[in-house]
């Protein structure tokens, strides 16, 4: 093994929809019922999935007239659904860059919002030699063309690579394709994984 792949979302930042909407709409019941009227979490995967925030937003809020302002805000200030990096994982990167050990990101996001999100955070993303957006290349995690097509952009085989995600469905999705994969809990934990492979 000789390279490390991290999602994005909840294990190097935290992804924090629920307080952004909250943010917006205060009543409980109000809040469900918009989430549960327009779809909002089906709607957002197709933006991870490659469809134009835009284009998408215009149907929805045809659809919907009453939620309109909060359909575009949900594209206007994505960022704020992005909390801060999470604890410990951000010094164990820079540790392993330290270390030359080649890291590498797939990470399930929309076309639109990463182009903003990754200028911000420039300095943090310049450690990786590469990462694979899916709403760039129209695959989600866990179809597994995303992971081989990661592989191939990355120059690497299946088992020079740890893959590190919060969600267990990916991590299946990645030892599918022969890569060894990490379900990310804690820095902590992490530390320990990347220790006992021999990459810190």
């Amino acid at each position: 093994m000789s390279a490390v792949v991290f999602d994005v979302g909840n294990v190097l930042y935290g992804w924090d929809p629920d307080a952004f909407l909250v943010r917006q709409i205060a009543d409980d019941a109000a809040r469900l019922r918009f989430i549960d009227d327009v779809g909002l979490w089906d709607w957002h995967d197709t933006l991870d999935g490659g469809r134009p925030f835009d284009e998408a937003a215009a149907e929805l809020s045809g659809k919907f007239p009453e939620y309109a302002h909060l359909i575009s805000a949900w594209g206007e200030r994505f960022g704020e659904t992005i909390s801060d990096p999470v604890p410990g994982v951000h010094a164990l990167v820079e540790r392993l860059d330290a270390r030359g050990v080649p890291l590498f990101a797939i990470t399930n996001f929309s076309a639109d919002f990463w182009t903003p999100f990754a200028a911000r955070e420039a300095a943090f993303f310049g450690r990786f030699r590469d990462i694979v957006v899916s709403g760039r290349e129209k695959l989600l995690k866990p179809d597994p063309a995303i992971y081989y097509l990661a592989l191939d952009r990355f120059g690497l085989k299946p088992a020079e690579a740890l893959f590190i995600d919060d969600r267990l469905v990916n991590v299946e999705g990645a030892r599918a394709v022969g890569m060894k994969a990490h379900l990310f809990t804690d820095a902590a934990d992490l530390q320990a994984r990347l220790e006992a492979e021999g990459l810190l």
